[in-house]
């Protein structure tokens, strides 16, 4: 009997889709890969088969052991592949890296209801990662990809890119999943080398700084700095400063001149 979908669960039956996703992560011989949301495993064979070793995290206790079951059956491989059955939001990636002595890869087709989450966790643990191809809604992805001044561009935009480029790799419609979603998926690749040093920024206090600047997205900066209780004087002070017209709106500024707003700010 099939097993029935829950947790927002779409599963890939694209074969041509899984050898684009596990080419985007590269060579993989005598590498570590850790996958989110392997589902029924068509994404964890291929990987198996290249890898060093996989950690599969699955939520869902029946697809676990669907997934146990047929790698014990496969004999060597189940020697490469670790399903953990856990909420990846409690994943130590961390430890995991350790364990492997090195920086991870990581790889997921990310179920809709928690993508921004599993994002945010992943941007968390970018010490621990090399690189991330993750498959998710085609708007988040327009979005994480996006360049300033495009209609997509946004927070997520910018604090996505400020733990890594990431670019989009291809897009795939609602036929290459069963059941098929509402929607089109897209494939980007995440590649974490974050810009806060370069920037001369401090991590938590940019992050902070971005959510009140991209708050309303209808307000110029100032308005919105205002907003957070940055006096008039001072923003106008420090848009001059950083060299951004005093009516722009954060969806049209690079994290370069965030960055130097956000350094006049504190000056």
């Amino acid at each position: 009997m099939p097993h029935k979908p829950k947790l927002g669960q779409n599963f890939l039956v694209d074969a041509g889709a899984v050898e684009r996703i596990a080419a985007g992560l590269g060579e993989l011989g005598g590498r570590t890969v850790v996958e989110v949301g392997p589902g029924r495993g068509a994404i964890t064979g291929v990987l198996a088969a290249r890898a060093a070793r996989v950690v599969a995290i699955e939520l869902d206790r029946e697809l676990a052991a669907g997934l146990r079951r047929r790698f014990r059956e496969e004999g060597a491989a189940a020697e490469r592949v670790a399903i953990v059955e856990q909420d990846v939001l409690g994943f130590d990636f961390a430890a995991a890296s350790a364990q492997a002595g090195e920086r991870l890869r990581v790889v997921g087709n990310l179920p809709y209801y928690i993508t921004s989450p599993i994002l945010l966790k992943l941007a968390a643990s970018h010490a621990a990662l090399e690189l991330a191809v993750l498959m998710v809604q085609r708007e988040v992805a327009d979005r994480v990809t996006a360049r300033p001044g495009s209609r997509d561009y946004g927070l997520l935009s910018v604090t996505a890119q400020m733990y890594g480029p990431a670019e989009a790799l291809f897009t795939l419609p609602p036929s290459a999943f069963s059941p098929p979603p509402q929607v089109h998926s897209t494939v980007f690749r995440w590649r974490f080398r974050p810009r806060f040093a370069e920037l001369g920024v401090e991590e938590e206090g940019f992050l902070r700084f971005l959510r009140q600047a991209f708050a309303q997205k209808r307000k110029t900066l100032a308005n919105n700095l205002r907003a957070a209780g940055v006096a008039s004087a001072a923003a106008v002070s420090a848009l001059e400063k950083a060299r951004i017209a005093a009516q722009a709106r954060a969806e049209t500024v690079t994290p370069e001149g965030l960055a130097a707003l956000w350094r006049a700010l504190q000056a």
